[in-house]
């Protein structure tokens, strides 16, 4: 992940210094697209790990509220 955002940043900087070729653009894109379904995977994986207090002080997982609906 941090080679990934290490390299989104170059192209970004070198985007705003001189310009990219196509496929420079062509990388960028799927590098974002790549950076961004990784991010959502792990924040999907933190969030089914989350527990709250429901009103009759039970520890209830969220994962678990949403099959319950």
């Amino acid at each position: 992940m941090d080679s990934l955002l290490k390299r989104i940043n170059e192209l970004a900087a070198k985007n705003k210094a001189e310009g990219l070729s196509a496929e420079e653009i062509e990388e960028r894109d799927r590098l974002r697209k790549e950076y961004l379904r990784i991010f959502k995977e792990g924040f999907k994986q933190r969030l089914e790990n989350m527990y709250y207090t429901d009103e009759n002080g039970n520890e209830v997982n969220v994962k678990d509220r949403k099959k319950n609906k």
